[in-house]
């Protein structure tokens, strides 16, 4: 009759396993072990790593925190902004950018407040001989013509919502 063969499950030590990993380790992961034993222990010192700790435990209310934030209008109008500041930037031509950072530099640039007297009114208006100045003044005066005209299409959008939506605890009717 055959005999059963004895078979014993030696102890695991999980500790000891790791150690016998961390001797059996290539020699050339050994500079990048110091390296990260060196970073935690710069994380701890400088208490970075305390500050993580807390943010762990702390994650889902750091979350509903930061949505609350983006939610509010303030939030939305910031985004909205920066969106429309971004196209508005990308819009314009970098060389003539360029030439506004210039123009503003050389203006207003320097490291004293410039000391401008105010011109007399005929030396004001022999100003108005150079084209420069023309060429500046026909720009101003073509965006102002756009805002204006941009504020008046905001004021007839607004009075067309105003006419079209129902007053205020109304329904609208179909």
């Amino acid at each position: 009759m055959a005999r059963p063969i004895a078979f014993e499950v030696p102890p695991y030590d999980a500790r000891e396993t790791l150690r016998k990993r961390l001797e059996a380790a290539p020699v050339e992961h050994a500079e990048a072990l110091l390296e990260s034993y060196e970073l935690l222990e710069q994380l701890h010192e400088t208490g970075t790593l305390r500050v993580l700790t807390g943010a762990l435990a702390a994650g889902n209310q750091i979350l509903e925190t930061a949505v609350d934030a983006a939610r509010s209008a303030e939030a939305v109008r910031a985004t909205r902004n920066a969106i429309l500041l971004g196209k508005m930037l990308a819009s314009i031509n970098p060389e003539v950018l360029e030439g506004i950072v210039a123009a503003v530099s050389e203006t207003l640039g320097s490291h004293q407040k410039p000391v401008i007297e105010p011109p007399g009114l005929l030396a004001l208006l022999s100003h108005f001989r150079r084209k420069e100045l023309r060429r500046s003044v026909a720009l101003i005066n073509r965006f102002l013509e756009n805002l204006g005209n941009q504020i008046k299409l905001q004021g007839e959008f607004a009075d067309r919502e105003a006419h079209t939506s129902p007053p205020t605890g109304e329904k609208r009717r179909s």
